[in-house]
C-alpha cells in the first residue's frame, strides 16, 4: 500500500504541473487555435482528478506488469504500454471527436507531452519501486 501512496503522489507532483504549464501556459494559444481547448475557464479540479485516478492505477499496474523485469526494461515497458494505451485513448480518440486542426500540430504537441508524462511518471514509478524494498522487478541491468 505505501508504494501504491507513494507513486500516487510522485506521479501526481510530477504530472500535474507539467500538463498545468504544457496546456495552460506554454501552449495554450495553440491548443485554442486548434480547438482541443474551447472553455473560457477550464475546470482544472477534473484534471486534477483525472491525474489522481491515473497515479492510483498506474502504481498499483507497476509492479504487476512489470514483476521479474530489470529496473530499466521494466520502467522502459511501462512507458510504452501504459503511454501507448493513454495515447490511443487521448489523441486519437480526441480527433475522432473534435475537429482539431491541423492534426500535424496536434499529433506532434499531445506526442511530445506524453512521452515526457510518461518518461518522468513511470521512472519515478520504477524509483519507488525500487527504494521501498520487496520490488518484484531485479535490481541489475539487462
Amino acid at each position: 500500500m505505501l508504494k501504491i501512496i507513494a507513486g500516487t503522489l510522485a506521479y501526481l507532483m510530477v504530472t500535474f504541473p507539467l500538463a498545468y504549464v504544457w496546456h495552460l501556459v506554454l501552449f495554450q494559444k495553440t491548443y485554442e487555435d486548434l480547438g482541443y481547448i474551447d472553455r473560457e475557464e477550464p475546470i482544472i479540479a477534473f484534471g486534477f482528478a483525472a491525474i489522481l485516478l491515473q497515479g492510483i492505477i498506474l502504481s498499483a499496474l507497476y509492479p504487476k506488469i512489470c514483476a521479474g523485469m530489470a529496473f530499466f526494461r521494466g520502467a522502459v515497458t511501462f512507458a510504452l504500454l501504459m503511454g501507448g494505451y493513454h495515447w490511443t485513448m487521448h489523441v486519437l480518440a480526441a480527433t475522432a471527436k473534435h475537429p482539431i486542426a491541423p492534426l500535424s500540430t496536434w499529433f506532434l504537441l499531445e506526442t511530445a507531452y506524453l512521452v515526457l508524462q510518461f518518461s518522468l511518471g513511470t521512472l519515478l514509478l520504477a524509483v519507488i519501486h525500487r527504494q521501498l524494498g520487496a520490488s518484484p522487478t531485479k535490481l541489475s541491468p539487462e
